[in-house]
């Protein structure tokens, strides 16, 4: 399945929220970040689009502590490599930003806060 969707991803068991995203960010994109301040809280019902659970996401804002060494892409999908699990990285300008970019309901909603925050 090919998506779009901000950093991030589960918990792990005795995890907190902020260790939990620093973790993700190392994690999907080799980089360390600092949390500046909480952005959103899920606040409605979201069905999980792998099993059947819900989903609760909160969003973050952060600075990377040091350069990003991440190859960036300008079109979605435009995956380096082979394998099952591809991933390719982009950078939108908020002004550029649109709700559609996004696969999920809830980083629609939050593009959506992003957008009407400028």
């Amino acid at each position: 399945m090919q998506f779009t969707k901000f950093p991030g991803g589960g918990l792990e068991y005795g995890e907190g929220l902020i260790d939990g995203l620093k973790r993700e960010f190392v994690e999907e994109c080799n980089a360390e970040v600092e949390v500046t301040n909480h952005f959103y809280t899920t606040d409605f019902f979201v069905k999980s689009a792998f099993n059947n659970s819900q989903i609760i996401s909160v969003y973050y804002v952060v600075n990377n502590l040091s350069p990003l060494n991440l190859s960036f892409k300008n079109t979605p999908f435009d995956f380096d490599g082979e394998g099952e699990i591809l991933q390719a990285f982009r950078w939108i300008k908020l002004t550029d930003l649109k709700v559609d970019d996004f696969t999920f309901p809830t980083d629609q909603h939050v593009a959506k806060l992003l957008i009407d925050s400028i």
